[in-house]
């Protein structure tokens, strides 16, 4: 829910009556708190917020934020604890174990699915369908995502394990977690696995098999491009997804929301991406190829998972002349793999945050959640830079920035009555 960047409303302290009624909210939703742990969370005299934000997609939700961090969100009246909240209180939710690579692709966006379930001796936690619940990775049990249970604990065994398991609405790095101070999850001894390490590959087995459950991202056959037009399209998906999309503010970004949610919106219209189709065969061996070139520096912030830390924004792509029906066509592909078309009426795009910052100002912010076809256009238009090119025979072509000047050109007589052009 929170993969993508979101939109603030509003930002208060909050009153002491609402600080008492939060406090209550909070026992009857975790009744194993006890009343120190309802004061840590709820002090009286502490700076203590309410946040209201708009989600991706313009689901509203409240956050409650504690010394700056966010450890409660409110969707639909219901109350969720994020990670911030969990790493306190680790105990406070039933708890789903998986592999670490798989918490990578949760980290992405992804939903836990069933094969990449780790099952502790004591058997699966009891949960109902739609209980709130937590992951953990093996040898750790600071959570590091919160969802709810796509099915009750009973229904999980008797499918077999197929399926989804927890549908993910927050986890450790998406932006939700960034607006807090960015901590990392503390090293929480995990019991089940004290006894040894992961079998190597029962993990890989499990990636593979939560990799076939979950949805092609781009909801298209596999592709069957040579290995080299493959490697060309990753590298134009690459320099069009760090041209176009990523801004320095979302560094450090991980490379798996990286592939999924630039590169992979990036791609053209009849193609797909398919890592499996390149020389490269993992999204990892080809970014390390994009860092020899030093177009990105990689770095793994957390055990396992991989971040994009820096990007050469001086890159030979940067400053590529758009016409403005290129501008269009971009604009026009970003809205619908978006999903921004408004609904009721398709003549409007509905504004993501993205597009907020972008094209809004700062007083349309609370007021201006959709525009027209023509004005997202003329807007994104006004804000890019203009430019020009001069042509001279035989000469490569001078580009310069700026909007050219009106030329007047007049036709005057000279001796013989000879016909001139006159600038």
């Amino acid at each position: 829910m929170f993969v993508r960047p979101f939109r603030v409303k509003s930002n208060t302290a909050i009153k002491g009556s609402d600080r008492r009624k939060l406090r209550a909210d909070i026992a009857a939703a975790f009744p194993s708190l006890d009343a120190d742990d309802l004061s840590e969370l709820v002090p009286n005299k502490e700076e203590l917020n309410i946040v209201k934000i708009y989600a991706h997609k313009g689901d509203a939700v409240t956050l409650y934020v504690l010394h700056k961090n966010p450890l409660f969100f409110e969707l639909e009246k219901r109350l969720y604890p994020t990670v911030y909240a969990l790493w306190r209180y680790p105990a406070l939710l039933p708890i789903f174990r998986t592999w670490p690579p798989v918490i990578q692709k949760l980290l992405s966006g992804a939903d836990l699915m069933l094969p990449g379930v780790v099952l502790p001796s004591s058997g699966l936690p009891h949960v109902q369908q739609g209980d709130c619940c937590a992951v953990t990775v093996v040898s750790n049990r600071a959570p590091v995502a919160v969802g709810t249970a796509a099915l009750s604990s009973a229904e999980m065994l008797s499918s077999g394990m197929r399926g989804r398991g927890v549908s993910v609405l927050h986890t450790y790095m998406d932006n939700l977690w960034s607006f807090g101070d960015k901590s990392g999850p503390p090293a929480l001894p995990d019991l089940e696995s004290e006894g040894g390490e992961a079998n190597g590959e029962e993990c890989d087995h499990a990636e593979e098999e939560q990799e076939e459950e979950e949805e092609s991202p781009c909801g298209e056959p596999s592709s069957t491009l040579p290995a080299e037009d493959m490697d060309a399209l990753l590298l134009q998906c690459f320099l069009h997804a760090l041209k176009q999309k990523v801004k320095k503010s979302e560094l450090p970004l991980l490379t798996s929301t990286f592939l999924r949610n630039h590169m992979f919106s990036c791609c053209p219209s009849g193609k797909k991406l398919d890592m499996k189709k390149s020389s490269y065969k993992k999204l990892s061996k080809f970014l390390q190829a994009m860092q020899r070139h030093n177009l990105v520096r990689l770095k793994e912030l957390t055990k396992g998972v991989e971040s994009i830390v820096e990007v050469d924004w001086k890159n030979e792509e940067k400053g590529t002349i758009l016409q403005p029906s290129e501008v269009r066509n971009i604009i026009t592909e970003y809205v619908k793999n978006n999903e921004l078309v408004n609904e009721n009426n398709k003549n409007y795009v509905s504004i993501n945050p993205t597009l907020c910052d972008c094209l809004l100002e700062k007083s349309e912010f609370q007021e201006v959640d959709s525009l027209k076809w023509d004005d997202l256009f003329s807007r994104t238009l006004g804000r890019m830079q203009e430019c020009y090119q001069l042509v001279f025979p035989g000469q490569a072509p001078v580009i310069k920035k700026g909007h050219i000047e009106q030329i007047d050109i007049s036709v005057a007589s000279r001796g013989s009555n000879k016909k001139v052009p006159n600038f």
